[in-house]
């Protein structure tokens, strides 16, 4: 399974609840006075207010230090997100031992994190939990002369507006937000519709389609649907809009819940919500003797639809800094990166790749080039971020009402 297989089921929002609260209580006693107005003890970073968190000298480990002997590097990552021939390279490179713990939500991670009983030395967190984390004090500022394989990256991620300079993380994959679908069973093309999100409230595939099993995409499949590209919005009448679209979908066809990416090979999901790293792997999960061809995949070409990357980060809490941060250079490296991302299928920004290489070189099948994350759709497309307790517990809300009927 994918590691976004894993994300919460109907009990979600009550531990997103939980979860959040305790490390936002975390955060407003460790706060230095931050806020951004919005409920938090620390602003909401946006593409149009960027954060550069602050950084404690001392909290930086000095240059030109020895990697720890006879150490093992704690990884704490989302199920099934590495390919572990890359571990143990980076194992027999720095002579360490790598241990993998792994959670579901994350929600579960930061709960565990929280607790300050752990000593993992790298975690792989979303972008929209940045703030909870550096505001708790739970990662550790970066010493950049490590992690020199930063300029193989695209030059967004070497100063994201989510973490100025990268004092905290460095990116790891990108991915879009999508509709898959069967070529064999649905007659609409996507790329000639005036909204290609309403594709799902076409009752033609009743009992055949599928959304994310996440509160903010699906909400936000609701607002496209509606013509409302703001996936970060405070507005109460925006999200019931969103929500009532969704019910219309529970009351059509009964809609399927799920981030599988075998529903739509095994014929059980004809047009799916998915991420573009979930179905560049679908074509190995196909029926002997069925091609492949028969799913496609759609995303504007314009890049105005969701996209996101996550990222890596070095914990406070462990105990084998210097391994950690050689770590990251590592899988910033253009080589490795690639040959996890063809175990993986979530795509590295890197900035050797182009917009017909992925395809070119066999790292995603020609059915599915649109599946490639373009550098510029970040610039013009539309990002799920952090929100405040109050509206973060305004979309969960909405999505349980929603789901409690699927």
């Amino acid at each position: 399974m994918s590691r976004r297989d894993f994300l919460a089921r109907s009990g979600g929002a009550a531990l997103a609840i939980s979860a959040a609260g305790l490390l936002l209580d975390a955060c407003a006693s460790s706060s230095q006075g931050a806020s951004s107005g919005s409920g938090t003890p620390y602003p909401l970073a946006r593409p149009s207010q960027p954060v550069s968190w602050p950084v404690t000298g001392s909290d930086v480990i000095a240059s030109g230090l020895e990697p720890e002997k006879n150490a093992t590097l704690q990884l704490y990552n989302w199920e099934e997100y590495i390919y572990t021939k890359v571990v143990d390279a980076f194992a027999a490179k720095y002579d360490c031992q790598v241990e993998i713990t792994t959670f579901g939500t994350m929600n579960e991670a930061l709960a565990k994190l929280n607790t300050g009983q752990v000593n993992f030395d790298v975690f792989w967190p979303t972008v929209d939990i940045i703030g909870q984390l550096v505001t708790g004090k739970l990662l550790r500022p970066l010493n950049h002369s490590y992690i020199a394989n930063i300029d193989q990256v695209w030059p967004q991620f070497q100063n994201p507006f989510y973490d100025q300079d990268w004092h905290f993380t460095v990116p790891y994959t990108v991915y879009t937000t999508g509709i898959a679908y069967r070529k064999d069973h649905v007659t609409q093309d996507p790329y000639t519709m005036s909204n290609g999100w309403s594709m799902l409230w076409n009752p033609a595939y009743r009992g055949y389609e599928s959304i994310l099993d996440d509160y903010r995409e699906g909400l936000s499949l609701g607002l496209l649907k509606n013509g409302i590209t703001d996936l970060n919005t405070t507005s109460q009448a925006q999200l019931t809009l969103a929500k009532n679209s969704l019910i219309e979908l529970i009351d059509m066809d009964k809609i399927q819940i799920n981030d599988s990416y075998t529903a739509i090979p095994d014929d059980q999901v004809w047009v799916q919500q998915a991420w573009s790293g979930a179905i560049v792997s679908t074509p190995s999960e196909m029926p002997k003797g069925q091609s492949p061809s028969v799913i496609g995949y759609w995303f504007p070409p314009s890049g105005r639809g969701p996209v996101n990357n996550d990222t890596m980060a070095v914990l406070s809490s462990g105990d084998n800094p210097v391994l950690a941060h050689l770590f990251l250079n590592y899988m910033l490296e253009y080589g490795n990166a690639m040959e996890n991302f063809a175990w993986l299928g979530y795509q590295p920004p890197q900035r050797q790749i182009t917009a017909t290489s992925l395809v070119k070189e066999g790292f995603i099948p020609p059915n599915l080039a649109s599946c490639t994350v373009l550098p510029s759709y970040f610039g013009v497309g539309y990002r799920e971020l952090e929100l405040s307790p109050s509206a973060d517990l305004a979309w969960n809300s909405a999505w349980q009402e929603f789901s409690a009927g699927a």
